[in-house]
């Protein structure tokens, strides 16, 4: 028979395929012999008393053959010849998993993306760190994958309602993830291994017939009669199909203002705005682990922290243990900052966004750009952060008890953010009610989890994109823009999605829209 069985086991026999089936018989009053095989089903952390243990539920085969499992494999079909063509702004998750969508239901797709492939954006990202020099159309957010690629690929969702979450997980499997993302309860693939899995997508979609075209920043849409006949791109090419997904992504700022100057419905959506904190992972293993020094058997501890202030939610945003804080500003003269892990998370820091909730009543000074206010005010935040730097993308800092204490900072930390920090006081660069909120909140913090507040911890300015600031409507029921009925707006960009998962099934969900109009 199959036995589905909880196990709790210390970190080293979670690693121990013979104790985990002495654990199983042991569970189930049976001879070790009588164990045939498992297969793995979840896995998470508890860490809650002073031992840590790591949770199994196994789908255990007891006296009864063990069947492997195969992996899931999506078959997709040939475009080329396809009828119906479908245009995709923007190459992300969203973009890319629609793309995905219309080849399987035998709609050719036409990728427009405004960056570059993976390996020349690799040679912008470096100058970026290296120089302090932004390409606007070629950094962290833009080019194939979106922010995606260079994100920190943590691929857990609260987004259960809307699409199938393994579909897209075992297609990411089916792409080179590791498959362990089918049972971590907080999957992760790393950005070192993220740029391989988008390419491995770009090459199937294109061998299936679908077209992906970079360094296609769109323009204009040209509208008659409440549909879009066609859309321009920067170099002047003009570009056709029966409907159009916009899946540009959170950064894609000149979108939402080309929409606006075309008195295209657009709104505010509310968002958060503060900084990303690092620690030395050491502290963070401490806390959490409740010991000196982590097992090797652990992963490196993470965190996630809430707090109301002052009736504001103050969290944590896309913490990353051992990971490093990298530049993710879109355009000369803003700085803005953003944290990533490698698969291994490996490096010697953990950061993590502290944010504060931004509403439109907090937004007063920016009420006449109206739909727009957020984004103005996420601009002039990042500008004020540039200006406060020491050039070149070297970021504003503060250590974490300075900030609490209005003090300057005489000396910083080491930080893992390449282009470096220079010393200033964040007050000057934050409003108040950001500013304050997380002066208080990181005392709390610190009593929630003993040692987080410390002077060996940095603030750096600012963390400003944790979503986008406006959201672009669209039908309920059709997914259409009210005004354009062949426009489907789509993913974090137009308010739909916050994260790599939830963005990819948006992608989906528009795109399986569209297919099911004959």
């Amino acid at each position: 028979m199959q036995k589905k069985i909880t196990l709790r086991l210390l970190p080293s026999e979670a690693m121990d395929t013979k104790r985990i089936i002495q654990k199983i018989a042991d569970d189930s009053g049976i001879k070790e012999s009588e164990v045939f095989g498992y297969h793995l089903l979840k896995r998470s952390i508890d860490a809650r008393s002073r031992q840590a243990y790591i949770q199994l539920t196994i789908n255990a085969f007891i006296n009864e053959p063990y069947i492997e499992t195969n992996p899931v494999i999506h078959s997709f079909i040939d475009v080329h010849s396809a009828k119906r063509k479908v245009l995709i702004i923007g190459a992300g998750p969203a973009g890319l998993f629609a793309a995905l969508a219309l080849i399987a239901e035998g709609i050719q797709p036409i990728l427009l993306e405004r960056g570059k492939d993976v390996r020349s954006r690799r040679r912008d990202l470096a100058t970026m760190n290296k120089e302090g020099i932004v390409n606007p159309e070629s950094n962290y957010c833009f080019g194939e994958g979106g922010a995606g690629t260079y994100s920190d690929g943590k691929l857990y969702t609260r987004s259960n309602k809307r699409g199938d979450i393994n579909r897209i997980l075992n297609l990411l499997v089916q792409f080179g993830a590791p498959p362990s993302i089918l049972y971590d309860a907080h999957p992760h693939i790393g950005t070192n291994k993220l740029p391989h899995i988008i390419t491995t997508i770009r090459k199937l979609i294109e061998d299936c017939g679908g077209m992906f075209l970079f360094n296609k920043k769109v323009i204009d849409f040209n509208i008659e009669n409440d549909h879009i006949k066609k859309i321009q791109t920067a170099d002047g090419d003009w570009f056709e199909g029966e409907a159009v997904i916009l899946a540009t992504g959170h950064s894609a700022r000149d979108i939402f203002f080309m929409m606006q100057k075309k008195q295209l419905l657009i709104e505010f959506k509310p968002f958060a705005l503060g900084v990303r904190v690092e620690h030395p992972q050491s502290i963070i293993d401490n806390i959490q682990y409740h010991c000196n020094q982590r097992a090797n058997d652990l992963p490196p501890a993470s965190y996630s922290l809430v707090q109301q202030v002052s009736g504001k939610g103050v969290f944590s945003f896309c913490m990353c243990p051992g990971g490093i804080i990298a530049p993710a500003a879109t355009n000369p003269g803003e700085i803005v900052v953003n944290g990533w892990s490698p698969s291994k998370r490996n490096n010697p820091f953990a950061n993590s966004g502290i944010v504060v909730t931004v509403d439109i009543k907090d937004l007063t000074a920016f009420s006449t750009h109206k739909a727009l206010a957020g984004l103005y005010f996420q601009q002039s935040i990042e500008q004020k952060s540039f200006a406060a730097g020491g050039g070149q993308l070297i970021a504003p800092a503060q250590r974490m008890t300075d900030f609490v204490n209005g003090k300057i900072s005489s000396s910083l930390p080491t930080c893992s953010y390449i282009p470096g920090i220079h010393s200033a006081p964040l007050n000057e660069i934050l409003p108040p009610f950001i500013f304050d909120n997380l002066q208080k909140a990181f005392i709390e913090f610190g009593k929630k989890m003993k040692g987080y507040y410390t002077h060996e911890a940095v603030l750096v300015a600012t963390e400003s994109r944790t979503s986008s600031p406006v959201r672009i409507p669209r039908d309920i029921n059709s997914l259409q823009h009210p005004q354009v009925k062949n426009l489907y707006p789509c993913g974090e960009g137009a308010g739909y999605a916050g994260g790599i998962i939830s963005a990819a099934m948006d992608g989906e969900r528009v795109a399986m829209q569209i297919a099911a109009i004959k």
